[in-house]
């Protein structure tokens, strides 16, 4: 049955079932619904985490413990404080993961047709990089609206009335400083470590993208090799011939070793963008000298964990599941015809 399976998919035909077949405009689109309705309802049920985290990078002398921070937010601001930036979260993050899912599965089958002599490393890292090149575009409006409210109490309410008073303040441009300067000269992220600018909005979009773009390439190349080795060294079988519940088992495991992976990695990036957003240095060297190397890591760490590790596993798992539910397998692994030529080379 799964040779008949095999077969068919490699003719072209239709497989029964299927809501569409993979790599088509219609599995692409259904990609993309997949990731903004699991990231924007992930990112939506933590926004009291992230609110205590983004408090916590700004002013760690006061919110200095998850239990103490959620104390204090709680006794000034109430219980609607807790949840101040809930659209930037839901409305940001839901587009930038349809953006983010959906073209990473199109990245991926393109770069895999074109660079077959490729390891599979190169072909996830340039892939994730790629789509978030274009998720940044589309998120960054967002996260700058978000990040205000939720540190600065009479910013504004959120995106309604956020969006018109950036708008007003510095136009259009407000919202994508940096952007076009990092898309055009092609920095490297370690370039924006020693970039000094007097705009510290401008600043802080750059690096932001420069966050994003790697811990994208981090998340999805770790997510990618964890699926892999679960397959071959636990279960000891082709994804193929795996039920459902076995395949979103494995995206689970995957995407809690991408999350975790990701969050130390990405921490002193973190940790920098919620300092430069609240001018609290005028520059990445600043910052780095006015926290200092082992805050960077250490600091908001725990609740960034309990953040980013549940929320990356629990966007896998609504993505796969919408895929499933389709009748297509679970993320992972490369279009058949490069996975033999890579076994075969």
């Amino acid at each position: 049955m799964n040779m008949n399976v095999i077969r068919e998919r490699m003719k072209g035909e239709r497989i029964e079932g299927r809501f569409c077949e993979e790599f088509t405009a219609g599995y692409y689109g259904l990609c993309t619904i997949g990731g903004m309705l699991s990231a924007g309802t992930t990112h939506l049920a933590i926004t009291p985490l992230d609110v205590l985290k983004v408090n916590m990078q700004v002013n760690p002398i006061k919110y200095n413990g998850i239990s103490s921070g959620f104390t204090i937010l709680w006794s000034e601001h109430g219980a609607s404080g807790l949840w101040r930036g809930w659209s930037g979260k839901f409305f940001g993050y839901g587009i930038q993961g349809g953006f983010k899912f959906g073209l990473y599965e199109y990245f991926k089958k393109l770069y895999s047709d074109v660079l077959v002599t490729q390891n599979k490393s190169t072909i996830y890292f340039l892939s994730g990089a790629s789509a978030q090149v274009f998720a940044d575009v589309a998120l960054c409006p967002f996260e700058s609206i978000k990040v205000r409210v939720q540190t600065q109490t009479h910013f504004a309410r959120g995106l309604a009335d956020g969006f018109p008073k950036v708008y007003r303040a510095e136009g259009l441009s407000g919202f994508y400083k940096g952007l076009l300067p990092l898309w055009s000269r092609n920095l490297p992220c370690n370039n924006a470590f020693s970039y000094i600018s007097n705009s510290n909005c401008y600043l802080v979009h750059h690096f932001k993208s420069c966050l994003l773009a790697s811990f994208s390439m981090v998340m999805f190349t770790t997510f990618e090799h964890s699926v892999d080795l679960i397959y071959r060294k636990i279960i000891q079988r082709e994804k193929e011939n795996c039920t459902r519940l076995q395949q979103l088992g494995v995206t689970c495991l995957a995407g809690y070793a991408a999350g975790a992976v990701g969050t130390v990695i990405s921490n002193p990036a973190d940790v920098i963008v919620s300092s430069l957003y609240n001018k609290k240095a005028d520059s990445v060297v600043q910052a780095v000298k006015k926290i200092g190397i082992w805050n960077l890591f250490t600091r908001s760490l725990p609740v960034r964990i309990a953040l980013v590790g549940p929320v990356v596993t629990m966007q896998w798992f609504f993505y796969d599941t919408i895929k499933v539910l389709s009748g297509l397998p679970a993320s992972g692994g490369l279009p058949r015809h490069v996975e033999e030529s890579i076994s075969a080379g």
